[in-house]
């Protein structure tokens, strides 16, 4: 499993784990890990992660991508690397790696919150997504990443966000069409709860957490 932790002005604002696929890394709201900067492309970089290792590469010519101060196409991530988009740094980690803390030091508040948030969606309830209707009935879509997004350009396209506080759905591309139990979604992002049923581009589908809190 790989962990992404995100720095501005070396602040950590917000740190994501991933297990395998390919990360996406950019500006648009689409992306895995979103860096909301002029600095940073749209679509600025994407990192495949497999079993033997992790590659990131750079997606946009214009926007460079910079690995422990050196620009780069293309490299192989080992742990403590450190990924500079813009204004932003990204540092990471694979969570096989054990750090014994010296007790003579105090921890710092940055990282107390950000071990929190990390155990929070460790410990947070794993939800799918089932069609419930049209040529793909029955078949389930797991909700693992931290961006989910769902749809055609032209049907509607919808973004759900895994959060530790739980999955909210938003629109990317608006669409009267687009509902949650039958009604329209429009501009609102909506906490999504266990049983919703959610209508995109005449298909339906029902969003269910695996274990009750």
């Amino acid at each position: 499993m790989a962990k992404f932790t995100i720095f501005f002005k070396d602040k950590v604002i917000h740190s994501a784990l991933f297990e395998s696929g390919v990360i996406h890394i950019g500006r648009d709201n689409s992306n895995d890990l979103i860096l909301n900067s002029l600095g940073v492309a749209p679509a600025h970089a994407a990192v495949v992660i497999k079993e033997t290792g992790a590659v990131i590469k750079q997606l946009n010519d214009q926007f460079p991508l910079i690995i422990n101060g050196e620009k780069v196409k293309e490299y192989s991530l080992g742990n403590n690397d450190k990924i500079t988009l813009g204004k932003h740094t990204i540092t990471y980690n694979t969570t096989e790696t054990v750090v014994i803390a010296d007790p003579t030091k105090a921890i710092d508040p940055d990282v107390h919150l950000l071990n929190q948030a990390i155990e929070s969606k460790l410990n947070m309830p794993e939800a799918n997504l089932q069609i419930i209707d049209g040529n793909h009935i029955g078949r389930i879509l797991p909700m693992k990443k931290a961006l989910t997004r769902l749809g055609r350009n032209g049907g509607g396209i919808v973004v759900i966000a895994r959060r530790k506080d739980g999955y909210f759905i938003s629109t990317l591309e608006n669409n009267p069409s687009i509902t949650v139990n039958n009604n329209p979604l429009g501009e609102k992002t909506l906490k999504l709860n266990h049983d919703d049923i959610i209508a995109i581009d005449n298909t339906s589908l029902q969003f269910f957490q695996l274990h009750q809190p």
